[in-house]
């Protein structure tokens, strides 16, 4: 049986969260972990001394991408500089920059003869330029030992440095992809170290300096935003020209994190999709399981197919 959640789509702000308890509704259950595929890459990323934010992050999709060999690699150690409200990311002091980093994972990505690869990182507000150097490491590093592969990447803001964006950005990645992760009056409380519109900038930035690069954003929803402030960050992403947004539910991971304040309903994510495809996206993800790199192999295909085409 269905559990009910309603959802008002009006104006009027959440003002207590739902109890720490309240069940998940049914269209977010998913199954454990348990293939041998899932297995195998399980054990690949622990001999390589690697991370992923499928793990670190507890994301509730890992079972299905890993088991089609789909997984995001988290660089510059697991540690962040940084402590947002709903990530479940260990903050600190990270440890020195592996400098054997990019070439196990070059080696993992050849070996594992993927098609497609996701790479995201903790902040690193210690380091000078944010991490952007080993950032261009790593994504060198693929492209010389896996040429085939394409690589789509979900960065931090490097500290707000343009240098560093650029740095980065003209390493050429096929999609950059930088999260918003909710709407700007939320910020203080669920993204304090951050400021919306620089990485709206960022994003912008990038699609300036290399307009064939396809860009990203996403934002988790149920944190207290508004149905029509949810519309305004599509607006604000278009008027950047971002590609491709991601939306999905918030899923509160401990509870020292920010509660939840709604489950959205499905119905009300397709309403998500059906008005970003309207207002110009070249690709959509809305559902309540949506995360950033969820089949991200699958939605960069469309969108080079549409390329090539000459539908972008």
């Amino acid at each position: 049986m269905s559990t009910a959640v309603k959802v008002e789509i009006i104006d009027g702000l959440a003002t207590e969260p739902l109890p720490l308890k309240t069940p998940k509704p049914d269209w977010l259950r998913v199954r454990a972990p348990m293939s041998k595929a899932y297995k195998g890459l399980k054990d690949q990323v622990k001999e390589r001394g690697l991370h992923t934010v499928c793990e670190e992050a507890a994301c509730p999709n890992i079972g299905d991408c890993w088991a089609s060999g789909h997984l995001t690699v988290m660089i510059l150690g697991d540690v962040c500089t940084r402590a947002c409200a709903f990530c479940n990311i260990k903050t600190g002091r990270p440890q020195p920059v592996n400098p054997k980093e990019a070439h196990e994972l070059a080696d993992m990505v050849a070996d594992l003869g993927l098609k497609h690869v996701v790479l995201t990182s903790v902040d690193r507000d210690d380091l000078p330029d944010g991490g952007a150097q080993h950032w261009v490491d790593c994504i060198n590093a693929i492209k010389e030992k896996a040429a085939g592969t394409t690589i789509e990447i979900l960065t931090p803001d490097f500290r707000r440095t343009e240098a560093s964006i650029d740095l980065v950005a003209d390493a050429r990645p096929d999609v950059f992809n930088h999260n918003l992760e909710t709407v700007p009056r939320l910020y203080r409380q669920i993204r304090p170290s951050a400021r919306y519109f620089s990485s709206l900038r960022l994003l912008e930035r990038v699609k300036e300096r290399h307009p064939d690069t396809f860009t990203k954003s996403g934002i988790m929803v149920g944190l207290g935003e508004t149905y029509s402030e949810v519309l305004q960050v599509m607006d604000d992403m278009r008027a950047a020209k971002v590609d491709f947004i991601t939306i999905g539910q918030y899923l509160r991971p401990t509870e020292k994190h920010v509660a939840v304040k709604e489950f959205i309903t499905p119905e009300v994510f397709a309403d998500y999709e059906r008005i970003a495809k309207i207002k110009g996206f070249l690709m959509v993800s809305s559902t309540p399981l949506t995360r950033s790199s969820y089949h991200a192999d699958t939605f960069f295909a469309e969108l080079k197919e549409k390329r090539q085409d000459g539908l972008v």
